[in-house]
């Protein structure tokens, strides 16, 4: 009879790569945030046409960590540009997908609170 491998005997979190369960419910809102993300930014460029809107579209469809999206931000925000209400629109949403991940992104300009040299205020 074979005798069972002592890891089987220890509780999940002594496993290699389990964690602690804090860990794993970091990893899992983490992973969250960055789906919440993806489908804003999968929103935002759902309206884009042409050669410039397939190639944000691939790029947003093959990210896989939120750096990845961030990096995208600027070519994202040019092609939304435009003083139409469904771009002005599209911008803020993105804008506000951003906030929730990378709270500390806002650009500091002298006529708002919402971000200093500092930080955020």
């Amino acid at each position: 009879m074979m005798m069972p491998s002592p890891r089987h005997f220890l509780p999940d979190s002594a496993l290699p790569g389990a964690g602690l369960p804090g860990d794993r419910m970091a990893r899992l809102a983490a992973r969250t945030a960055f789906v919440e993300l993806k489908l804003g930014f999968i929103e935002a460029v759902s309206s884009l046409v042409g050669r410039d809107g397939d190639w944000l579209r691939q790029q947003v469809r093959h990210a896989e960590e939120p750096v990845d999206l961030w990096m995208l931000r600027g070519p994202l925000m040019d092609a939304l540009g435009g003083p139409e209400p469904e771009r002005r629109v599209a911008r803020l949403r993105l804008r506000r997908s951003l906030d929730s991940l990378f709270p500390d992104s806002a650009v500091f300009t002298g006529f708002s609170l919402t971000g200093s040299a500092f930080g955020t205020l």
